[in-house]
Parts: structure tokens; sequence; C-alpha cells
């Protein structure tokens, strides 16, 4: 179950593999152009939400994201490696396609890969340690991360996170009987 409390959520920005549709999982591929100006965007919306903890992946692509955030919001950044982006194994860095819908839905699963109901599991417990730590906090990770966050909020209007996109989730409460997300930017 996700923790219930409120937290903001930052994709990483665009890679060149996010350009081409190549599947990252776990390579460390940097942030190209175009990712360091989302991440930079990204880190002007986060300085006005009074972020006191960002917790972030260990790739690089998530940390550089984060570490614009940091200088934004006058906080530092704790890795969890629990919020690195699924294990495609041998399907790393292999062109999108129908093979990886069959791995979403367990049809597939690549050598050496994380089954996705597992991964889904492990990014939830990132994103639980995360929220352990002091609040308001920003999770900077992958769109497979937020796949998890998603289907244990049971949020169905937002399909994905975009790269460099800041999202804003709020817990059931008195007057929502269920999660909540709203795009910030």
């Amino acid at each position: 179950m996700l923790k219930e409390v409120p937290f903001y959520f930052v994709r990483h920005g665009e890679t060149d593999w996010n350009l081409n549709r190549k599947a990252q999982g776990q390579i460390d591929i940097p942030l190209n152009a175009t990712g360091l100006t989302q991440a930079k965007a990204a880190a002007e919306i986060v300085r006005g939400l009074g972020i006191r903890t960002i917790c972030s992946s260990p790739l690089s692509r998530a940390y550089e994201t984060a570490r614009h955030a940091c200088e934004a919001a006058g906080c530092s950044i704790t890795v969890i490696d629990e919020l690195m982006e699924c294990g495609l194994g041998a399907d790393e860095g292999r062109d999108g396609g129908e093979w990886f819908a069959d791995w979403r839905a367990g049809r597939y699963l690549p050598e050496g890969a994380e089954v996705y109901e597992d991964f889904l599991l492990r990014a939830l417990g990132g994103v639980n340690k995360a929220l352990e730590a002091e609040g308001p906090v920003l999770v900077v990770a992958h769109g497979g991360v937020f796949w998890s966050v998603l289907r244990h909020a049971k949020i169905d209007g937002i399909p994905y996170a975009m790269n460099g996109q800041v999202i804003r989730l709020e817990p059931p409460g008195p007057a929502r009987p269920g999660w909540d997300a709203e795009v910030l930017g």
C-alpha cells in the first residue's frame, strides 16, 4: 500500500534513448540537451513548493534532474536504490515495441530482467521509503516507478509521467475518496 502522505514526483529529463524510443532500463544514460532544459524547468516549479526532502534514483538521468531541483529547493538529495528503473536484462537498449507490452502483461520475460509485478513492488518500497522523510518530499525517478505510484494509488487520469514533468499527489481525505494527481508542469 502506498503511504498516504502528500508528495511530489518528477520523472527525469529526456535522454537520447527516450528520444529514440529505446528501452533504457538500468543502463545509465545521461540527460541530453532537451533533458537538461527540462530538469531546469522542473527545478523552477519545485522552487516554490516548500520541498524539504528530495529522494532520487541513483541513475544519473534522475540524479542530475534531482540536483537541479536540490539547488532550487535548498535541500539535500537522498539516493534510494529501490527508485531505480526496472531491470530489463538482455533487452535493455532494444527498440520499444510489442515485446515491452508483453513484458508488462507477464507474457514475456527478457533474460536477466525483473518480473514486472516484482518491479512494481520494489518501486513501491522505494517510494514508501522516500515518504518516511521530512515532507514535503520530492521523488525524482523514472516512468516505470511512476507506474507503481499509479497502480498503488489507483489513479486512472494520468497514463504516465512525461520527461521533466512535476506531479503533485494528494492522498485520500475527507473530501476526496481516492488519491488525486495534478500535473504542475
